[in-house]
């Protein structure tokens, strides 16, 4: 694929968020870094920080957006236009509450399904054509959903973590080195 490529992972800025489910996104954008030695940066015009370089042979911008979740879509627009992103070169990483933890989904063309990060994505780039990577972080049994995101990990899944956000970074490579197809059958697979 030509061009350059944007993979964004959503979460909360701050201490008091660093360890919540929410910000899986925000981890697996850690691990990516991480593995191909790409630096995280605060830039003040993507509200958030930015990291850019090679991964497999693309050019890549890394993105953790700065804003509370239900803003990320101004962030995401910003480095978009910026930089010359075309939508099908954009993949958004995610928690999600629906699956399961620590299994994996990745598709385009679906909607938020109630998650105000994506939400604010569709928003600012009125569609919702790109695809996201949705990370299982457990569906609660009971008690408020906000509560619940926002919660740390129970010891148990803490110790998992690094396995999800680690086959997160492997569907990011085969998403940047074969395609969506591909990437789609190596992400959605049971855990």
């Amino acid at each position: 694929m030509k061009g350059d490529f944007l993979i964004v992972g959503l979460g909360n800025p701050g201490k008091a968020y660093e360890e919540s489910r929410h910000n899986i996104g925000f981890k697996a954008i850690d691990e990516i870094s991480r593995r191909y030695g790409l630096v995280l940066r605060k830039k003040l015009f993507t509200k958030g920080h930015l990291a850019k370089g090679l991964i497999e042979g693309q050019r890549v911008y890394l993105l953790q957006p700065g804003t509370f979740m239900n803003l990320s879509g101004d962030a995401v627009t910003r480095v978009m236009r910026k930089e010359q992103i075309e939508l099908d070169h954009l993949l958004i990483i995610v928690d999600d509450v629906a699956l399961p933890f620590g299994q994996l989904r990745l598709r385009t063309h679906s909607g938020s399904g109630g998650h105000n990060g994506l939400g604010s994505v569709e928003e600012s780039l009125k569609t919702t054509a790109y695809a996201r990577l949705r990370l299982g972080v457990g569906d609660r049994k009971e008690g408020d959903l906000a509560n619940y995101v926002l919660a740390g990990f129970t010891p148990e899944e803490q110790k998992l973590v690094p396995e999800m956000v680690g086959r997160a970074a492997d569907v990011v490579k085969v998403w940047l080195t074969e395609g969506l197809t591909s990437a789609m059958n190596h992400a959605n697979v049971k855990a």
